[in-house]
């Protein structure tokens, strides 16, 4: 079997561990090749942090995404993250399109926009639409509570508040758009420490429930490795179920090794010395 191949669509922030610093090594640990498309280089993530530098770069998705069709390029999977302007939205659409010209080619979409309740302070009302249009086209779709308010229309400030399982399942299942597509929510808390995902698999057409430890400190980033593991899972040929498994038990060991370390939880988790379990997991 060839090496897959994954476009991962997402911002490059130089300091924190996020979006493309931790998809590329994710991946490429994984025995997938990354081919990364930046919509944004910013000095470091916005979480945590002030006065950061912020590139938008725009104009070189339509450039990149004409030289890659030019090329024939065949990607197994389309992965997108955080979008920097409101015009990248449609353009990523686009590159959606032009990129899934058989049903082997998956897009995964998480529709990075805010998290406990807020919008990112570089996310607008007519970007959140956008995302919500582009979210539309995915097969799977990775929002947290917040993010998946927005794509439901609904009011987002609910984002801090526990949901209850019949809440959790009424929202992966609007997601779904009728089974046509498979949902993980993240960050659902139903136990005392317990987090982890509700999700809506359009294969089996089951929703269920999958829990791990909760090791009492939240990192910026997490969300991130979680979804670039599900990625990677998922074109390697896992189902939903144990793409989500294996996802979950990565951050969970990474915040495990970095919590003794005192490291500030806006620089992330400590993952580049465990990426060997990845591989193993697979």
């Amino acid at each position: 079997m060839p090496t897959p191949r994954v476009a991962a669509i997402h911002d490059m922030s130089g300091f924190g561990r996020c979006s493309l610093t931790v998809a590329i090594p994710v991946l490429s640990a994984m025995g997938v090749q990354c081919c990364p498309l930046p919509t944004a280089y910013l000095s470091t993530h916005t979480g945590g942090f002030t006065g950061y530098t912020f590139l938008d770069m725009t104009d070189a998705l339509p450039a990149t995404t004409a030289h890659w069709a030019e090329l024939g390029i065949h990607f197994d999977a389309v992965y997108t993250g955080f979008m920097g302007s409101e015009a990248q939205m449609d353009l990523v659409a686009d590159f959606v399109r032009t990129f899934r010209r058989d049903a082997s080619t998956l897009f995964i979409c998480d529709p990075v926009m805010g998290d406990h309740g807020k919008i990112y302070k570089t996310y607008t009302p007519a970007m959140c639409a956008g995302m919500t249009r582009l979210a539309a086209l995915a097969d799977v779709v990775v929002p947290n509570l917040t993010e998946a308010a927005v794509l439901l229309g609904e009011d987002y400030s609910f984002g801090a508040q526990t949901h209850d399982e019949a809440g959790c399942r009424r929202t992966v299942e609007r997601l779904s758009l009728g089974g046509k597509r498979s949902v993980v929510l993240t960050g659902v808390t139903l136990r005392k420490g317990e987090i982890g995902a509700c999700l809506f698999d359009r294969e089996r057409g089951e929703t269920e429930f999958l829990f791990d430890e909760f090791v009492g400190k939240e990192f910026h980033g997490t969300g991130d490795l979680f979804a670039s593991v599900l990625t990677g899972a998922l074109v390697r040929g896992k189902g939903l179920h144990s793409a989500v498994q294996l996802a979950e038990f990565f951050v969970r060991e990474c915040a495990l090794h970095t919590m003794p370390q005192k490291i500030p939880s806006r620089e992330g988790v400590d993952f580049e010395p465990l990426l060997w379990k990845l591989h193993e997991g697979l």
